[in-house]
Order: structure tokens, then C-alpha cells, then sequence
């Protein structure tokens, strides 16, 4: 059997992507606005993830429910294309999950609306057991808690390191969490947590909580990690967006990469920040995830 370097258990999403001069406004110049492009283009946080580690060269397997219409044809073949293994994937007679993303161009930022039949959740029951337990690293989010959970606990029973997307805060992200050797927090999260809104505060009580690396997004402010009691924070790079669609999944994807490859913490989170940085000057979520020298070209070495 095949041992990948990376299994991801999670969401994937076409993306319906709309380009703007500016956000709309319910009133005023800006209440009818001409769209300036529109594409589509395939998306979703693990599959993002997955499609950036396989472009800086890890072996990836992809773990999920696709619809049985055309856009779940469109996700399965896009993932092929990136060279992912697509057998673990599910089909279900249900509409593909996908997303309606408003890009405005005066700032490069998003809004993200989107739809995901609850008829494609993912069951424990449909986990490759013998993939997850012998990978590398496994990666999963917070979409289907019950998948994604179980997921997490074969990994870590496997000695396998299991790293996060969790990008919400339910009744069942603690038990999620416990499952997880390395969370990866979107920005949004540790505060409500903790109730404190200081990441480096937040990422300490969470301390309280797990023992092993924790590390948060900070979007325009660039990352953090806590590694025991020492703060890693590394500044976002300065580029100018235009589609920061995915970024923080590209993120989690160089912060695999890096971190199979034995980078220390600072450098694990300056190459993961680098990475966003290029999938923010490109159109898309997949579209966009940059190879190792992409990342690299935006890091001074001495």
C-alpha cells in the first residue's frame, strides 16, 4: 500500500468567483455595481491544502464527499489533475458544495457566501483507516465534525502528527482539538475560545488545554505559533492583493510541507506566510497555491 506524506479528511468547494471595482453597499453609487470578470474555479479548505502540498512535491490523498453533478465531476477531476489521489473520495447524489465569492479590487479582500448539502457529510465509517495510520501527517477541518474527529483520533493513535483547519467554534471543537497534534486556528477562533482577544493571551490559556505547537493565522498581521512557552510571530509579507481567496489554506499546506521537511518553528511559520503571500497575488483558491520556489522568491536569505 501506498504510504502518503500527507491525507487530508475534509471540505472541498467550486467556487463561483466574481471580481468587483469596489463592495457593494445597500444604498448609494455602490448599490448596483458592474461585475469586471467572473470564473469559475475549485476550491475548499482541505483540498486547497492538499493541492499546495502536491505542488511543492508531497505524495497527497484526498478523503471526501463530492457531488454526483457536474461540479462535483469538475472537483474530482481538478484534483486528479494536481496529481492528488482521488480513491478516497465519495460520491453523493446531492448538489456539490460551492461558494459565491465577491472579490473587491480597490482592496483584493473577499466575501465568501456559500451552500453544502448536508447530504454530503462524511461518515466515520467511510475513513480509510490504513491510509490515515500510515501517513505521514494528516490534515484535517472542522466541516464534518463527526468524520473529521474520528479521523484525528486514528491518526493520533497511529503516532501519526494530525494538523488542523478549524475555522469555527461548536460544542464539539474541544474534543476536536484533543485529537489534534498541531491546531492551526483561523484568526476568529482563539478569542472566542478563551474570551480573550490578545492571540499570544489566547494562544497561552489554550496551552491549558493541548501541550504540543499551537499556531493561529493572522491574516494581514502574519502568524504565530506557541512552541512550549516561546511565541513565534512572523509578519505577513508586504505584496498587493488581488484574490486572498484560500490563502490560509495555502498556509496550512506550506506549514505541512515545512514542517515534514524539519524546519524549526520561525521558519516553519516564514515560509507558510510567504506561501499565502504568493496565492495572494493570484485569482483563485486551487488556481493560486504556489510550488516551493514560489514561496522561497519572497524570503531574503543572508
Amino acid at each position: 500500500m501506498t504510504r502518503w506524506d500527507v491525507v487530508g479528511v475534509g471540505a472541498n468547494s467550486v467556487d463561483y468567483v466574481y471580481r468587483l471595482p469596489a463592495y457593494p453597499e445597500p444604498e448609494g453609487l455602490r448599490s448596483k455595481l458592474r461585475i469586471s470578470s467572473h470564473r469559475i474555479s475549485c476550491g475548499g479548505q482541505i483540498a486547497t491544502t492538499l493541492c499546495t502540498c502536491a505542488a511543492m512535491g508531497l505524495r497527497t490523498k484526498y478523503v471526501g464527499a463530492v457531488g454526483a453533478d457536474g461540479n462535483g465531476q469538475r472537483m474530482r477531476a481538478e484534483l486528479h489533475h494536481r496529481r492528488i489521489d482521488t480513491t478516497g473520495i465519495v460520491e453523493r447524489d446531492a448538489l456539490n458544495a460551492y461558494a459565491v465569492i465577491l472579490i473587491a479590487e480597490d482592496i483584493g479582500e473577499r466575501v465568501v457566501l456559500w451552500d453544502r448539502s448536508e447530504g454530503l457529510a462524511l461518515r466515520p465509517e467511510e475513513l480509510p483507516r490504513e491510509a490515515i495510520a500510515s501517513a505521514r501527517a494528516l490534515h484535517v477541518d472542522d466541516v464534518d465534525q463527526d468524520a473529521g474527529i474520528a479521523a484525528g483520533r486514528i491518526g493520533h493513535q497511529a503516532g501519526v502528527i494530525v494538523t488542523s483547519d478549524i475555522d469555527r467554534v461548536t460544542d464539539r471543537t474541544d474534543e476536536l482539538i484533543a485529537t489534534v497534534s498541531i491546531p492551526i486556528f483561523a484568526e476568529h477562533v482563539p478569542p472566542a475560545l478563551t474570551g480573550e482577544p490578545d492571540p499570544e493571551r489566547a494562544l497561552r490559556k489554550l496551552r491549558r488545554r493541548h501541550s504540543g505547537l499551537l499556531c493561529v493565522t493572522l491574516g494581514a498581521q502574519g502568524s504565530m505559533l506557541l512552541d512550549g512557552d516561546r511565541v513565534h510571530h512572523q509578519p505577513a509579507f508586504p505584496i498587493t492583493p488581488i484574490d486572498t481567496t484560500g490563502a490560509g489554506d495555502v498556509f496550512r499546506g506550506a506549514f505541512i510541507v515545512a514542517l515534514l521537511r524539519g524546519d524549526a518553528p520561525a521558519d516553519i511559520l516564514r515560509f507558510a506566510n510567504a506561501a499565502a503571500a504568493v496565492s495572494c497575488t493570484r485569482p483563485g483558491a486551487i488556481d493560486g497555491v504556489p510550488t516551493i520556489a514560489d514561496a522561497e522568491s519572497l524570503i531574503p536569505y543572508p
